[in-house]
This record gives structure tokens, C-alpha cells and sequence, in this order.
């Protein structure tokens, strides 16, 4: 009896098999796309350290007690998450999405959540990258502390990478135009950044608009970031506010997951 010959394997099992190759190949050209894109670089990198330096040189002493570098410190890096995962993450991919990468990436043997955890993995890189970066302008430029809680502080930056990353993929989902994804994206995270306190002191807002940033996930996240720098607290002391960054985030990861589109929608 001659003996049956073997079955080649599946091309998609062979994929699946060699997953982490393919996310650790993704993820390094995400990193490479995104840094050789002078554009991208500046507008989710540079410019909040930009508006660090900014804002560092204007609020020179105290705010509410504590020092001031300290203070805008906690809000940039709260608003850099915001612009890193939410803006620059939505943006990316509508213009892939209209421009037909993402259909075409749809026809290789990647597969879409590999592809998808990449593009995330990247964002939260980049925003590490960028936290450190920040910490040190701080301490350098204006005597800022150390974080005495840097565990902390990493959970905290990850945690809000994964709520503004899922809010990022819904609003991908929903921006149906490349030319404005820009233009969506800057209308809703500035205002959310200024009413978050993430360039300043709020306490002399209107009731009304304090009221508003009491809803906003911008909010809890400063609060968070601002607990583990300013007071020296672990993470875990501000449930509440870790709680309402969870619920935004899975309220975006739901968006996304019913929404989300491979295929272009202006044409």
C-alpha cells in the first residue's frame, strides 16, 4: 500500500502560526511609516512637547499650591495620549481607508487583528517614547520631578492609550471624508484638552463648562496622572476615575467593532 502523501498546510494556518513574526514585522513598519512622516512626527510628537516648553515658560511658579512644571506636566501628558492615540490614530487610518490600503491589506495573508493590534502596539510606543521625552524636558528645562511612582505611571499611560486608541478606532469608523479627518479630530480634542485642564488651572471656568468636563474621559485621565505625579499615589487610589476611562473605552471598542469599515466611502 502506497502511503498517502502528506497535505500541505494551509496557507492561513501557516500564517497564524508565525502570528507574532508578522505583528513584531507590522509593528516595526508602522514605526518607520510613522517617523519618516515628517508631518505625522511633528503634529503627534513634537507638538506637545512644544506646548510643554510653551506653557512651562507662562505658569513659571505655583499653580493651586504646587509647582507649576508639575502641574502642566500631568496635563500635557494627558493631552499628548489624547492627540497620540485618539487624533493621530484616527487620521491614519481614514486616510488609509480612503486611499484603499486598508482593502488592499484586506487581500494579503496578514490578518486584520494583526494588523489592527500593530497599529495600536505602535501608538502606545510612540506615546511612551513621548512620555519620557517629556518628563526629561521638564526636569531639565524647568526642575520638574521624577516620577516617584514610575510603575504607576506606566500602567496610567497605558490605560489611556487603550481607552483613546478604542475612541480613535470609532472615530474612524465615523469620519467618512479624509480631507476633513484632520479638521474632526482637532475640533474635538482641543476643546476637550482645554476643558480637561490639561493646558491650565479650570477652577474659574463657568459652572456650565465645568460641568461638561466632568463627562469627558480627558478629565479622568489627567486626574489619574495627576494623582501618581503630584501626590506620589499608586494607580489603584482613583477607582472612580479608572472605572470611567474603561466604560469610554469599551463604549469606543464597541462603536468600532459594529462600524469600522476596511473599504473606501467616497467613491
Amino acid at each position: 500500500m502506497t502511503e498517502a502523501p502528506a497535505t500541505a498546510e494551509p496557507p492561513r494556518a501557516a500564517v497564524h502560526r508565525g502570528g507574532g513574526r508578522l505583528f513584531l514585522h507590522q509593528l516595526r513598519t508602522e514605526q518607520l511609516t510613522f517617523w519618516r512622516s515628517r508631518e505625522s512626527a511633528v503634529f503627534v510628537f513634537v507638538f506637545p512637547l512644544l506646548l510643554y516648553a510653551l506653557l512651562g515658560a507662562v505658569y513659571s511658579d505655583e499653580i493651586d499650591g504646587l509647582p507649576a512644571a508639575d502641574v502642566l506636566l500631568a496635563g500635557i501628558l494627558g493631552y499628548g495620549c489624547a492627540n497620540t492615540a485618539f487624533a493621530g490614530l484616527a487620521i491614519t487610518l481614514v486616510i488609509r481607508r480612503e486611499s484603499g490600503v486598508l482593502k488592499r491589506l484586506r487581500a494579503t495573508p496578514l490578518p486584520s487583528p494583526v494588523y489592527l493590534a500593530a497599529v495600536l502596539t505602535s501608538a502606545l510606543v510612540t506615546f511612551a517614547l513621548q512620555t519620557v521625552s517629556l518628563v526629561l524636558l521638564g526636569s531639565l528645562l524647568y526642575g520638574a520631578n521624577v516620577p516617584d511612582r514610575p510603575l504607576s505611571l506606566a500602567v496610567a499611560i497605558l490605560v489611556g492609550t487603550a481607552c483613546f486608541a478604542c475612541l480613535g478606532l470609532a472615530a474612524a469608523s465615523l469620519i467618512r471624508s479624509a480631507e476633513g479627518s484632520s479638521a474632526v479630530v482637532n475640533v474635538i480634542v482641543l476643546p476637550m484638552a482645554f476643558l480637561s485642564g490639561a493646558f491650565g488651572p479650570t477652577r474659574d471656568f463657568p459652572s456650565w463648562l465645568q460641568a461638561v468636563a466632568d463627562v469627558l474621559p480627558l478629565k479622568y485621565l489627567i486626574d489619574v496622572v495627576e494623582g501618581v505625579l503630584l501626590r506620589g499615589e499608586p494607580i489603584w487610589d482613583d477607582p472612580s476615575a479608572l472605572a470611567v476611562l474603561a466604560i469610554w473605552g469599551a463604549g469606543g471598542a464597541l462603536l468600532a467593532w459594529r462600524r469600522f469599515g476596511w473599504e473606501p466611502r467616497e467613491r
